[in-house]
């Protein structure tokens, strides 16, 4: 597929890339002309997507790592500046939804997982991101957050207040590189059609879909697109914001 947003001599890691939003992210960006790092803990799903990526003629690398662990994003950051010759993008689409349950059955345990996987990983792969960015003066963060973060979902708690930290944190380091060629904006989709969906109960995916105007749920290439333009150049302006596609959810 043929786009104006052109990657080409860039290198994009992208998080939970070996399927749904992550790996339609992955595979639309590397149409667009970048090399992909393929950032996932499924290390078998890493290996094989890293090799569909370059099936389509760009350069991809597996790195199969827990996001949660600072020492191996660390490493992994290094490895990819290393293996493909910089770093100029990151996409952390990389999250758990969690048990569905009331917030008074939720134990300590359920909380932290659901905060540890969806913003503070998330976070440090904005960290280390910013290493060898802040160096070169250029590059574009994009966080997969949720438009549970902004409205939350019942029975979600931990996972609607995980988001909610992301487009936080988004915009908070946002305004501190925003004197650079840095961007950094977050996305937030309404239910999209993606594995995730198998850790939700019918009754809460039928929830929300029924507050979709569109009337259905999103697609990960829907999703990809957006990324795609908040990834390249051409987004010059725009940082700290948040994105929605949501099929006319969102009211603010």
């Amino acid at each position: 597929m043929s786009n104006h947003f052109d990657l080409s001599g860039r290198v994009a890691v992208i998080t939970g890339a070996a399927r749904g939003i992550g790996l339609a992210t992955a595979e639309r960006l590397a149409d667009a002309g970048a090399d992909i790092a393929i950032v996932d803990m499924d290390e078998p799903a890493a290996l094989a997507a890293a090799q569909s990526i370059e099936k389509r003629g760009k350069k991809a690398i597996a790195c199969a790592i827990d996001l949660t662990d600072e020492h191996a994003v660390i490493d992994m950051t290094d490895e990819v500046c290393a293996k493909l010759g910089g770093y100029d993008i990151l996409v952390c689409a990389a999250g758990i939804v969690g048990r569905n349950a009331f917030g008074w059955d939720t134990s300590v345990e359920e909380w932290r997982k659901v905060l540890d996987v969806n913003l503070t990983a998330l976070w440090l792969c904005n960290r280390e991101a910013l290493r060898p960015m802040r160096k070169q003066n250029r590059g574009r963060i994009v966080n997969i957050a949720s438009i549970a973060g902004k409205e939350g979902n019942p029975k979600l708690g931990p996972y609607s207040a995980s988001k909610a930290g992301v487009i936080g944190m988004t915009k908070s380091l946002a305004k501190e590189v925003a004197d650079t060629d840095i961007r950094i904006n977050s996305v937030a989709p309404a239910v999209i059609q993606t594995p995730m969906l198998d850790q939700v109960s019918q009754e809460t995916i039928d929830y929300m879909v029924s507050k979709i105007p569109v009337g259905r749920t999103g697609t990960t290439a829907e999703v990809a697109a957006l990324v795609h333009y908040l990834a390249s150049d051409e987004c010059g302006f725009s940082t700290g914001a948040c994105f929605d596609i949501s099929g006319g959810r969102a009211t603010y």
